[in-house]
């Protein structure tokens, strides 16, 4: 492939940095798909093995000075990884729409070593309707392919992004699927292994159990903590705090009792028969708490907390909402009625912010289920929205070329 692509420049009299693309089957045959004149978003990949800044000696040719290295000159050594990181939904449409928003909190995992991050936002940054929605392109290397894939997998534990979606949950459950640790990977891979679209990250029975672990430690902190007064004269709440709680963890559906207890240096934890100790040597109010559950290190991020027990936690980089409450809450909680779902299949409704492209229905018009209706543009792409069933149009709430928000009713029927 070098041989080719080198030919196909000297052919044209190419002088700068290019890449040229090719298609490998099964039994390594190649095929020429296209030559791009100029780096590829994966150019970090080749930097990080090779040691050689491919934009530096693209500016020296462009200079009009030789390149400094010969092919003799490049050797490589060990294995990177590069996940393109995204402000996308990975659970709507086809692995991902488009997510706009000001990035209120951003911290991007440089602390851990062999760990690169190109990127073009800062804290503060917005995310546009106008751009494409990377947020950055983060790279991993190390002297094996298992080694760059498990700090890959720690760096993403640990990036903190705030003010929009992020598809940080599929890449890390790509990055843990056997298929891809093996390397037995396609172009169809994600239409393969996830026929129904992605759902997150399903827990392993290990996986719960640390996470009801910590999440119950959580809030035994931050009970603790809503008693505390700091530099203050006044006394304290009435009566000592509680030691010992005895809780109800929903999360995927399901009811788990638990008990907390308040150690000296850690979080007893019983579950079933299962014991856990947790560590306390974390602060609640820091952006990415580490933890240790039995003496293995997890990373998780506190998304939103109430006072009604409500959490989401980040956690393998999917965001699991956890409802805790005491046992006593939860009894009552299980005579109150079920909150219906409200019913949306009269209205087309936008499912990202973007621009009203065009409309192919009008007041009045008879539409059938699954007809196209408008079209969103947003982030140079055409989604086209349909009836979920078949009536008569009542409103069009907005024109073709109006900007629209996630979740506005576009279009509602009778």
């Amino acid at each position: 492939m070098g041989e080719q692509a080198v030919a196909l420049a000297k052919a044209v009299d190419y002088q700068s940095a290019g890449t040229v693309e090719f298609l490998v089957d099964s039994q390594r045959n190649f095929y020429f798909l296209e030559m791009n004149t100029r780096l590829q978003v994966e150019h970090p990949i080749t930097e990080c093995i090779t040691g050689i800044d491919l934009v530096h000696q693209m500016i020296r040719v462009a200079k009009g000075h030789p390149l400094s290295i010969t092919q003799d000159d490049i050797g490589i050594n060990g294995w990177a990884v590069e996940c393109r990181v995204y402000a996308e939904d990975p659970y709507k449409a086809t692995f991902g729409l488009p997510s706009i928003g000001r990035l209120y909190k951003y911290m991007e995992p440089e602390h851990i070593p062999k760990v690169r991050v190109d990127s073009g936002i800062t804290e503060g940054s917005e995310i546009s309707i106008y751009y494409d929605p990377m947020i950055s392109k983060l790279v991993t290397y190390g002297s094996t392919r298992k080694e760059a894939l498990d700090t890959m997998k720690k760096a993403l534990d640990s990036y903190v992004i705030r003010g929009v979606t992020h598809n940080i949950s599929l890449l890390q459950d790509v990055l843990v699927h056997p298929r891809f640790i093996d390397g037995a990977i396609t172009t169809n891979f994600l239409p393969e292994e996830y026929p129904e679209g992605f759902k997150g990250h399903k827990l392993t029975e290990i996986e719960q159990l640390q996470l009801v672990s910590m999440a119950t430690s959580i809030l035994m902190r931050q009970l603790l903590k809503d008693r505390t007064f700091l530099n203050q004269t006044r006394i304290g709440c009435k009566g000592s705090p509680q030691k010992v709680l005895n809780l109800i963890v929903n999360i995927e559906k399901q009811n788990i009792s638990v008990q907390v207890e308040d150690l000296e240096k850690s979080y007893k934890v019983i579950i079933g028969d299962r014991i856990v100790n947790v560590n306390k040597s974390w602060s609640i109010s820091a952006d990415l708490l580490d933890l240790e559950v039995d003496d293995q290190a997890c990373s998780v991020q506190i998304i939103s907390h109430d006072a009604a027990g409500n959490l989401k936690i980040q956690f393998k980089g999917t965001i699991y909402p956890i409802n805790i409450v005491t046992t006593a809450i939860s009894e009552l909680q299980s005579l109150m009625p079920e909150k219906k779902k409200p019913d949306t299949s009269k209205e087309v409704i936008s499912p990202m912010p973007g621009k009203l492209f065009s409309l192919s229905a009008q007041v009045g018009e008879k539409v059938y289920e699954g007809q196209e209706v408008c079209i969103v543009e947003a982030m140079k792409m055409h989604n086209s929205l349909h009836a979920a069933k078949t009536g008569i149009i009542k409103s069009v709430n907005f024109e073709a070329g109006d900007s629209i928000g996630e979740g506005d009713v576009i279009i509602q029927l009778e």
